[in-house]
């Protein structure tokens, strides 16, 4: 097995956003040597690494140049050029997940269809190369609202997702390539994280249940575990072992699903690094999906996915009607609370529904959390100075 505790094995990050600065400090914890490549000079993983570069992640020669100088490459983020990581590969370089996993998951048609192909439960769905053959499509009656509209490339963060319910849904969409799938008529949405190293090994955390915000199409709480019955639940995980078998990824694994009224699992979309959905992890679990990412994509022994606690994750996300240098309203007053834990991610500026960071709260009762959640939120304001 490689020497990486303090050693002279280099660990690559392509990405230093928020998920970037969280994986660092288990990096830091183990002492392994980590550079970083971000295009923002204000990252908020600049300063938990041992090297940091600019340069713009979707560039074939940053990306190659970067990723030929480090041992492993990971990454925290799916918009990055692949061609660079297909290179890197083939010279020798470890890249977890692979290119493969994450050509087939930065384009939602492509991976829809990776879905009907390995026989994996989804919504059903069509693909439009330009946005103005929905118009075509509706005129043949061959759709009909409501309907979900995505983007095939780029979206993130409630970007690139629209509820589309009549034609003025439609206006101002981007014209590119997108997919339209049938609304889903669920009861809970649903995420499972699936952790898998290079050896097979192969682990799932509990099922979580995700609450969104209805504007912005954002997590708003993650509670864990789901509020499901034990059936539903081992559905789930059943699922997503399933996505991640068909995947071979190497990594963390999010999987996002929903419960329909039916009580089946569908899977949304998927998420080939530490996600969103598994930030309750750090103060509720006895590994953090951080840690086990890097566990993972070492080829590590994984550690233990059940929680300690009930956890309830809320997320801080910029105040409507605020733009600029960013200041933490009624932090003191959260802070005042037993077994809550806020997390700044850093990012010096602040706009509508921007993600700045999250609070989790533990606690024996689950009930009891997803109160105090409720009172955290209804506390803390993400406003401009």
């Amino acid at each position: 097995m490689t020497d990486y505790f303090s050693s002279h094995f280099k660990l690559g990050i392509l990405g230093g956003g928020q998920l970037g600065k969280m994986l660092l400090t288990e990096t830091r914890k183990f002492d392994i040597y980590t550079s970083v490549l971000d295009p923002s000079p204000n990252a908020p993983g600049q300063f938990a690494c041992n090297d940091f570069a600019q340069g713009s992640l979707q560039d074939f020669d940053t990306v190659y140049n970067f990723g030929k100088k480090v041992d492993v490459l990971t990454f925290e983020i799916e918009l990055i050029n692949v061609e660079a990581l297909e290179r890197l590969e083939k010279e020798g370089v470890i890249v977890y997940p692979s290119s493969k996993t994450i050509k087939t998951i930065q384009n939602k048609a492509v991976q829809k269809l990776f879905y009907q192909d390995h026989n994996i439960p989804t919504a059903p769905f069509s693909r439009y190369a330009y946005v103005h053959e929905i118009d075509t499509a509706l005129a043949h009656e061959s759709l009909s609202f409501p309907f979900v509209w995505k983007s095939a490339q780029f979206g993130y963060d409630g970007k690139g997702v629209k509820v589309i319910k009549n034609y003025d849904d439609l206006k101002g969409l981007p014209e590119g390539e997108c997919i339209v799938e049938e609304k889903v008529n669920f009861k809970n949405e649903l995420a499972v994280i699936v952790a898998r190293n290079p050896s097979g090994e192969i682990k799932t955390y509990p099922v979580v249940e995700m609450e969104f915000h209805p504007e912005a199409n954002q997590v708003e709480y993650v509670i864990c575990p789901a509020r499901i019955s034990d059936e539903v639940a081992k559905k789930a995980r059943s699922v997503a072992l399933k996505v991640s078998e068909s995947f071979e990824h190497v990594g963390l694994l999010a999987v996002e699903l929903f419960q329909t009224q039916d009580d089946e699992i569908l899977v949304n979309e998927v998420a080939p690094r530490p996600h969103n959905s598994g930030h309750y992890s750090i103060e509720a679990s006895y590994t953090s999906q951080f840690e086990q990412h890097l566990r993972a994509i070492l080829d590590l022994p994984l550690g233990k996915t059940d929680s300690k606690a009930a956890g309830v994750m809320v997320n801080l996300v910029g105040a409507e009607g605020f733009e600029g240098e960013v200041t933490y309203k009624n932090i003191e007053e959260v802070l005042k609370m037993d077994g809550v834990t806020p997390h700044v991610y850093g990012k010096k500026t602040t706009r509508p529904f921007r993600k700045m960071g999250h609070i989790t709260i533990v606690d024996a009762s689950l009930d009891k959390a997803r109160q105090v959640a409720q009172k955290v939120k209804s506390l803390i304001e993400v406003i401009s100075k």
